[in-house]
């Protein structure tokens, strides 16, 4: 009997072992400098992906809000954060609050999706992933420069983005949700609503198949996530 014992524990040992670590950085910005462009859910956005993968993995997270959320914070986030990663590792970046079509508007700047990518490429895991709450988030996937731009070098590279709207679509959000429908969808996905074969690991097609017809359904067929990059089907977002 303690043998079995010992080999039980011994398997879940080596099977932790193989899952790998998560290294987050959230950001959310639900109150930008002045009053024009504040929003409702971003902030607790960021909060809620930052709980559930401290509750369902192995993870070291920065969580950045609001203010916090400058160009400089958030770089030096995700270079000694995503830093610490070995291959195969999880890193993770989220953020909800307002898009731009190139990048994100963050607190007082434009966070560009080619300094975003270029600080990302850096981490030597070989599972990486943009969560992206915000307006017109899918115009990130679209090459429209030459073929230096950040978005090219991510069809050669292993990031997989999961936007939260195409590139000519609004990300919604509802005063009386606590979240944006993206980031609700995604949460209940990740929670494990998306793990369709019930191995307890949500991977990269379960995810998108999950929350994109949830989201349109939602919003009336108003917003549309769109999953774009280089990154095998089976890649494994989070094991819960």
């Amino acid at each position: 009997m303690l043998v079995r014992v010992l080999a039980i524990l011994a398997c879940l040992s080596i099977c932790l072992s193989m899952q790998g670590k998560v290294y987050l950085v959230a950001v959310g910005i639900s109150d930008y400098p002045g009053k024009d462009m504040d929003l409702t859910h971003p902030a607790n956005d960021a909060k809620t992906i930052a709980w559930l993968y401290s509750q369902n993995s192995e993870v070291k997270y920065k969580l950045l809000l609001n203010e916090q959320a400058t160009k400089k914070n958030i770089l030096d986030a995700i270079d000694s954060y995503f830093s610490r990663a070995t291959e195969r590792d999880i890193v993770v970046f989220y953020f909800s609050g307002h898009g731009y079509d190139d990048g994100f508007i963050i607190h007082g700047n434009i966070l560009y999706f080619d300094q975003l990518r270029k600080a990302m490429a850096k981490s030597k895991s070989r599972n990486k992933m943009i969560f992206a709450d915000a307006c017109r988030a899918g115009s990130l996937r679209e090459d429209k420069d030459a073929p230096a731009s950040g978005v090219s070098e991510a069809k050669r590279g292993n990031v997989m983005m999961f936007l939260s709207s195409r590139s000519d679509e609004p990300s919604r959000e509802r005063i009386d949700m606590t979240n944006g429908y993206f980031t609700t969808y995604l949460y209940y996905g990740l929670r494990g609503s998306a793990d369709a074969n019930g191995d307890r690991t949500i991977t990269a097609k379960e995810l998108f198949d999950y929350v994109n017809p949830a989201v349109a359904q939602a919003s009336g067929e108003k917003q549309h996530p769109v999953m774009w990059g280089r990154f095998p089907s089976d890649m494994p977002i989070l094991t819960w």
